[in-house]
């Protein structure tokens, strides 16, 4: 056994002896996934307990757990075992546990303490996934609360050691350097225009033609190695063809990872599992897509799916460090040599960038309300963990941040909240929990339809039915497969029988609605396109949908991106299936078009209106709040505000700005506003309309607001009019800042008014426009008698020139006012 790990397994020991957390830094291939479990498993400090060692993949998980159990000169399920999504093969013997990191978080879940766990292995912890992340920050939890004696080990090709080894408050670094040879690396100038599929299929043939010994190629999915198989399967000779990706069987996968028994040529086509944890022996060169699928929140959907993306520069690194395992390789990379340094340098923690409603529904099962309490590699996003908390709320499984009854049903089933929900509200019909694993088979796999077709999720479950009974002509078989199993493994836990009768449609809707409260959609009028989801969103169908002839839906998946996002599968929604979901909510509100309030008793669920009724009796309280916002919107020309009262407004904020030691009253428009249940609810009974508010007595409505002796002395202190010598009533304008009040009266009306006119009992001068007999002003002044005396020769020559019919005497203090024109004696 001459793997590098065994230079290094002796301090790797020690380490672990006197510390509770252990950082390792080894590349693939070195034997730290399927050597060093069996090396650590004899250690006292184990005390005979378990190890429980994470891998990030489900084929990782049974080919490490097979390695290791053909080391032991076992079979799995002995020593070693494993247990993933759906399957587990573990014994009372088993002391070496190989799982997928969302199983640990289902074991502390059972037993919080881990009793009989020793240590935790977090094998691959580079990839950062979202479970990873949140089961290491449940063990150091469990370190500190519950097991000092708890050990843990965390292990990776490629992450910075020495910074994950801060994080854990100084944990010992041990690095194994492995053993590498040169690999030399060739570009391939990326042509657009081409498949990615039939550019690989290109370089493998290039490759078979000019290297030797067996071909590693990478690949996004399992899509994509079925149609490069295809291409190239006519050219590679005597070498066999092998594809590797985590639905395989076991013993499909062993015949990729294994050589071949008669030393044939391997070509192995494999997705971004074979970077790391899996080592393929016999392999010299890699061609090296340059793409690969991970694991990304979905908006559209609500679900966590697999995405295309490029590789990372560190992925990219383990994948040409396959070639050199054996002795100098080659690796074609399927990019331009530009490109490189444009990649990004690792994978963005999953935990930035997901839904976060399992991780905290998965808290929340161990007690855990605040993820803050936990030490995070990366804490959570606070945005993303209030939306969580929100869902999880709405679906019930949570209330005042506990976890409910049914939180814990959901909990224990392995899949996203949403759909655990679905699957629970049905669990006690059978039909329909037959087709409830349909829609969660369905909802978690990739859509089995064109992306022209109708969003129309039953045509897919129709579909579904008719592959189970072989009438499933010219579709994607691959993806119905993988559906099917789905729905089998569902079926198993449930104990109930697939079901392939007709779907009833409106069943359906009423499903996925229990899986998306939040997007239960109404149609915004008769035949269109456009919904709204009851979360408030607006979101459209496809041109001619056929779901377009119903009024609601169940929206499943839909555009993430967009204002206005497109619905890509949804399920049409019976009214009476969702009245449940329904509030009754008094509406009172102002109908613009008919200016006068309306009422009505609503069944609504969010924004959407499930059924509508007239309220004749309108509640007094409602009534007045809707009249008061409505007269705030519009401002008080809505009551019929007019010049008369701007100038009583006026006065008595003038009359508050020169006697700041009387009571006059705040009437500016934004107090009367601000004030207006005070003031006018007394005079709003049986007001309902806008003709209504209109006619009301403002003025008397008004001088309520001024105490009886204020009132008394306010047309003395300001007065409405002022009489000048030709007894004319003059009108006097007045503003609300406090400004002096202005009159315009023609200069022939003032002839013997020696003084200017004083108001608040001769405290404020007024200032007079003095016109001509056409109304245009000649003078303003607040000083009459200093205008006789020194301006009024000047004025009287300029109106005599103008204005020749009239009289203007040399002697104003004595001369005769007028109203019209007096002629000259």
């Amino acid at each position: 056994m001459s793997y590098p790990i065994l230079a290094i397994v002796e301090d790797i020991k020690n380490a672990l002896r006197h510390s509770s957390t252990v950082v390792l830094q080894a590349p693939p291939g070195a034997g730290k996934s399927t050597v060093l479990p069996l090396q650590l498993l004899g250690e006292s400090w184990l005390k005979g307990q378990k190890i429980i060692m994470l891998e990030p993949r489900r084929l990782a998980t049974r080919s490490v757990a097979h390695r290791m159990s053909a080391l032991h000169k076992e079979e799995v399920g002995q020593t070693i075992g494993y247990r993933i999504r759906f399957d587990s093969v573990v014994s009372k013997m088993t002391r070496i546990e190989v799982v997928t990191e969302g199983i640990l978080t289902r074991m502390i879940q059972q037993d919080n303490a881990l009793a009989g766990v020793g240590l935790v292995i977090f094998d691959e912890f580079h990839e950062r996934s979202l479970h990873a992340d949140l089961a290491l920050a449940l063990c150091r939890q469990l370190q500190q609360v519950l097991r000092d004696d708890l050990k843990i080990l965390v292990m990776s090709a490629t992450i910075d050691g020495r910074k994950l080894s801060e994080s854990f408050g100084g944990a010992p670094v041990i690095t194994s350097e492995g053993k590498s040879f040169p690999v030399s690396l060739y570009y391939v100038n990326p042509d657009s225009d081409v498949p990615i599929t039939l550019r690989v299929a290109r370089t493998v043939r290039t490759a078979i033609r000019e290297q030797p010994g067996d071909i590693l190629v990478f690949l996004p999915g399992a899509g994509e190695i079925k149609k490069v198989a295809t291409l190239v399967e006519r050219e590679v000779g005597d070498a066999l063809i092998l594809p590797l990706y985590g639905d395989l069987s076991f013993k499909a996968q062993e015949e990729a990872i294994l050589p071949h028994p008669t030393g044939r040529r391997k070509i192995v086509l494999a997705t971004s599992i074979a970077e790391t944890s899996l080592t393929i022996e016999g392999i010299t060169t890699v061609v090296d897509s340059g793409l690969s699928r991970i694991p990304r929140y979905d908006p559209r959907s609500g679900l966590t799916r697999l995405e295309t993306v490029p590789v990372t520069a560190d992925a990219a690194d383990q994948r040409a460090g396959r070639a050199g395992r054996l002795g100098p390789g080659v690796c074609y990379r399927l990019w331009s040599q530009g490109m490189q340094q444009f990649l990004v340098p690792h994978r963005q923690p999953e935990i930035l960038e997901a839904d976060l409603t399992p991780l905290i529904l998965e808290l929340a099962n161990v007690g855990i309300a605040d993820p803050g309490e936990l030490q995070w590699i990366t804490a959570p996003p606070k945005g993303a963990v209030l939306q969580a908390k929100e869902l999880l709320d709405e679906l019930g499984a949570t209330h005042n941040d506990k976890i409910t009854d049914r939180g814990k049903e959901m909990a224990r089933l392995p899949t996203h909240p949403r759909l655990a929900h679905m699957l629970i509200k049905v669990i006690h019909d059978k039909r329909l929990l037959s087709l409830a694993v349909d829609c969660a088979a369905v909802l978690e796999e990739r859509d089995p339809l064109a992306t022209e077709s109708s969003a129309d999720i039953t045509l897919r479950l129709d579909l579904l039915r008719k592959f189970r009974q072989n009438q499933a002509k010219g579709m994607d078989r691959f993806v119905l497969d993988r559906i099917d199993r789905l729905v089998k493994n569902w079926c198993k836990i449930f104990g109930v029988e697939a079901d392939n009768s007709l779907v009833n449609h409106y069943e359906a809707g009423m499903i996925i609605a229990y899986a998306y409260p939040d997007r239960i959609a109404q149609q915004t009028e008769k035949n269109s396109e456009r919904y709204k989801l009851s979360g408030g969103r607006i979101v459209r169908l496809a041109q001619n949908d056929g779901l377009i002839n119903d009024e609601f839906l169940a929206v499943a998946h839909l555009d993430g991106g967009t204002r206005e996002g497109r619905i890509f599968l949804a399920a049409p929604l019976d009214k009476r299936d969702i009245d449940h979901l329904a509030r009754e909510i008094e509406i009172v509100k102002w109908d613009s078009e008919t200016n006068r309030i309306a009422a009505s008793l609503e069944k609504k669920i969010g924004p959407l209106t499930l059924s509508k009724k007239t309220l004749r009796a309108i509640p007094e309280k409602k009534r007045l709040e809707v009249l008061f916002s409505v007269i705030r919107q519009n401002g008080l020309s809505f009551i019929g505000w007019n010049e008369e009262h701007q100038l009583w407004q006026a006065r008595i904020m003038s009359l508050r700005s020169w006697r700041p030691n009387e009571p006059w009253p705040d009437v500016s428009d934004e107090n009367l506003l601000d004030t207006i249940e005070t003031w006018l609810s007394p005079f709003l009974m049986n007001v309902n309309k806008k003709a209504e508010l209109q006619n009301l007595n403002l003025s008397e409505i008004l001088s309520s607001l001024l105490p009886w002796p204020l009132l008394d002395k306010l047309d003395v202190l300001v007065p409405l009019r002022i009489k000048v010598p030709s007894d004319s009533w003059i009108k006097v304008k007045y503003f609300p800042d406090g400004r002096s009040p202005v009159m315009e009266v023609r200069l022939q009306e003032v002839f013997g008014l020696l003084e200017t006119p004083r108001i608040n009992e001769g405290q404020t001068p007024v200032l007079m426009y003095l016109l001509s007999p056409g109304f245009r002003p000649v003078q303003v002044t607040q000083d009459l008698h200093s205008f006789w005396s020194s301006t009024y020769a000047e004025v009287r020559k300029e109106l005599r020139m103008r204005y020749p019919k009239h009289h203007w005497p040399e002697d104003p203090w004595t001369a005769q006012a007028v109203r019209g024109v007096k002629r000259k004696s």
